[in-house]
């Protein structure tokens, strides 16, 4: 019976916390239909509401934003928009902050979290899986000698928490293994293991 019992679980718990996250997202994206004039809502129009609707009109709003902003006319609109930001003093550091780091991590030419590595954390003799994020810049990298890289070391399972740190380029190893699998690696602590059918990891990361 226990067997049976924990053979169920390791069914059924999956499943429940992936519909849990998909109707917390698809709940929360609903809430963008609410911004919308009461006589336009699906409610008012058909009578009941519609579940999932909200996500297609965020999916659309997005698609449609990058659309215009991708031409002359949108550029200008976005530029004006930043100009206008910039002088509300508490907006403007919130958002360039915000923007800076979204611009890093989503801009297809950029080179953070593109590489996962192997280090030496919390001392030497214990390794760890982190990600590139890039090389130290401004007034830090004036007091660092020699070649460093910037490194983000997740947390388990709780990988949106972790430690920065500025590691010498020859103390790192790259591995043959994507983001994804490293990212699953860590938030089931090691249970879930990657490919084995890659190649072993390379010895130190390359220079750029």
């Amino acid at each position: 019976m226990r067997k049976y019992f924990i053979t169920g679980l390791l069914i059924w718990i999956p499943l429940a916390i992936t519909g849990m996250v998909l109707a917390w997202i698809v709940g929360t994206l609903d809430q963008v239909l609410l911004w919308m004039p009461q006589q336009l809502q699906p409610k008012a129009l058909l009578g009941f509401n519609i579940p999932g609707l909200g996500v297609i009109v965020t999916l659309l709003i997005i698609l449609l934003t990058g659309l215009v902003a991708a031409n002359v006319l949108g550029q200008r609109l976005v530029r004006y928009w930043e100009a206008l930001l910039a002088r509300i003093p508490v907006v403007k550091s919130i958002y360039y902050s915000v923007k800076q780091v979204s611009d890093t991590l989503f801009s297809s030419s950029g080179q953070a979290f593109r590489k996962a590595l192997l280090i030496q954390y919390p001392r030497e003799g214990s390794w760890t899986i982190a990600f590139l994020t890039g090389r130290p810049g401004g007034a830090a990298a004036h007091h660092l000698q020699g070649d460093y890289v910037s490194v983000y070391i997740p947390t388990t399972p709780n990988p949106t928490s972790g430690f920065f740190l500025m590691m010498p380029r020859a103390d790192v190893v790259e591995l043959e293994m994507s983001v994804d699998e490293a990212l699953k690696y860590i938030i089931s602590m090691g249970v879930v293991t990657p490919n084995g059918n890659r190649s072993p990891a390379k010895p130190a990361l390359a220079h750029p």
